[in-house]
């Protein structure tokens, strides 16, 4: 399938139940806890692509210029956010997307919030940003397993969905990997430019001279929650670590590794 065709799919991206289920009944008290509101929302994939697009729609005259969960909710009135969970809800109890297990997927795409929010703020970008890309990053591959089934099976039975050459393989079988949809329906969705050009540049941030610091954090963040799926050790990491990436953001792997939120003693 080629991209545009790809991306003239419908789809729904799935929500994590529990994470719905605790948000439709905050929304549901007298008295709305904001800050529990945006935490909650900030840990889904789905809600926060969903929030995101509502918030940079035309209606609301500030596409393009918001690029996280907080921000959104500031726009947005509480009766809006109620019908984008209830509309969630009603995805939860779809089935689960061919080739991905969904539990992994939301706690991998989180990792990469944490370590995209650590590393933002050691290089001086926005970190809200730097989460909110982090956490959505991967939700081409969702789209891709949810329109195209039957290639994406051939895929995963040589590479994991999340493995560390997965956009590789995905590139030579394709001609485009999930970084290429995810920024596709992003500038669809009419989000910030630097956050379409962070997710478009993820795979490889110096591809045709284009050179998106945000696009940096986002590959080293994801190159650290994939070794942890894969349960690489120091050495492996030492050998995978993309030099030319972190040499590019003046981080090196020990720099990187600070900011570290996993606990890898299991593996060395």
């Amino acid at each position: 399938m080629k991209l545009s065709a790809l991306l003239e799919q419908q789809f729904d991206l799935p929500s994590i139940p529990k994470v719905v289920a605790l948000l439709l009944n905050e929304l549901a008290r007298p008295e709305i806890d904001l800050k529990k509101v945006t935490q909650l929302i900030s840990t889904d994939p789905a809600l926060t692509t969903r929030l995101l697009q509502l918030a940079n729609s035309p209606f609301f005259q500030l596409s393009g210029r918001i690029n996280s969960v907080s921000e959104a909710l500031a726009l947005l009135d509480l009766s809006q956010v109620r019908t984008m969970a209830q509309a969630a809800a009603t995805g939860a109890s779809l089935k689960a997307v061919p080739g991905i297990q969904l539990q992994q997927f939301w706690d991998y795409s989180l990792n990469v919030a944490r370590v995209s929010r650590s590393l933002a703020g050691v290089v001086r970008l926005n970190q809200q940003a730097a989460f909110t890309c982090g956490l959505i990053h991967a939700v081409g591959e969702l789209a891709m397993h949810l329109a195209m089934p039957d290639i994406t099976a051939v895929l995963d039975e040589d590479v994991h969905p999340l493995g560390m050459n997965r956009a590789t393989q995905e590139r030579k079988l394709l001609g485009y990997c999930y970084a290429s949809v995810g920024a596709g329906y992003a500038r669809m969705w009419q989000f910030p430019q630097p956050m379409v050009d962070a997710l478009e540049h993820q795979y490889a941030p110096f591809e045709n001279h284009v050179y998106e610091p945000l696009a940096g954090v986002i590959h080293l963040a994801a190159w650290r929650a994939r070794g942890k799926e894969a349960r690489l050790t120091q050495r492996g990491l030492a050998v995978t670590f993309p030099g030319s990436v972190g040499l590019a953001l003046g981080l090196d792997i020990d720099m990187v590794l600070q900011q570290d939120p996993f606990d890898w003693t299991a593996y060395t």
